[in-house]
């Protein structure tokens, strides 16, 4: 017997609970000032330090294959790119702040939007651990763009158009948007496990409503991806990829401390 469109809903709905959900928006409104301040310094701090990467990535043979050119269309070229890449370190500073601020909080936030007694803060050293941890991370989906995933679709691309008989000729702007781009997504996206544990810590989900809305769970870390990485299946691919087995470790992390 097919499951009923009802049972589906509730199904999904359970995974997180309106009240919590309600509450962790409520909380994120009240941190919108904070929140701005703190992307508008990794933004300023972000658009000289872009200069420096554009040079980098000009002089280094490792980001541009054999025979490659890049050319500048319009002087503006530069500037936008520091631009974006200043607004990515603001979206990665402001996001490992929201994961801090949910893990030293979070018990507060959710009692409070039950309706229970008033959580108190976690400790210090939770919170230690958990900015360590998306701070190793956000290092480990670094390392994994410079070592795996930007220097494979380069020369994925580059072999792509030497088989076509085609000049490997690529603007400025989107090269560096490209790099930038599966950095930002991968570090970025790095970030998945911890939310995970923290919602389980929390019990806002549970290992049930996981393992029973596990599809919705892929199908969320698929459009993660999607929508982190640049606009091309094969990048999508390499960026989901790594989030959903960081999820997958997550939850068995989870079932391991949790049987302790």
């Amino acid at each position: 017997m097919e499951p009923s469109r009802a049972s589906m809903e509730s199904a999904v709905g359970d995974l997180l609970p309106r009240a919590e959900l309600r509450g962790l928006i409520g909380h994120l409104r009240s941190r919108a000032f904070l929140l701005i301040a703190i992307f508008g310094v990794g933004f300023i701090g972000g658009y000289p330090l872009a200069g420096r990467a554009i040079e980098i990535l000009l002089e280094s043979s490792d980001y541009r294959p054999d025979g490659v050119e890049v050319i500048i269309l319009h002087p503006m070229e530069a500037v936008l790119l520091r631009l974006r890449i200043g607004f990515q370190l603001g979206v990665i500073i402001s996001g490992i702040f929201v994961i801090c601020d949910i893990s030293w909080n979070g018990k507060k936030i959710f009692a409070k939007a039950k309706r229970s007694d008033m959580g108190v803060r976690s400790s210090i050293g939770d919170f230690a651990i958990v900015l360590l941890s998306a701070l190793s991370l956000a290092l480990l989906g670094a390392l994994y763009s410079h070592e795996i995933l930007v220097p494979l679709l380069l020369d994925y691309l580059s072999e792509d158009a030497s088989a076509a008989n085609l000049n490997s000729t690529w603007q400025l702007q989107s090269w560096v948007g490209f790099v930038s781009g599966l950095y930002f997504a991968s570090i970025f996206g790095f970030q998945v496990p911890i939310i995970i544990l923290l919602l389980l810590r929390y019990e806002i989900v549970s290992g049930d409503g996981i393992r029973k809305n596990r599809g919705v769970l892929w199908f969320l870390g698929m459009a993660f991806g999607a929508f982190l990485s640049p606009p091309d299946p094969l990048s999508m691919f390499l960026v989901a990829g790594p989030v959903l087995v960081l999820i997958e470790l997550a939850l068995i992390f989870n079932s391991l401390t949790r049987s302790q």
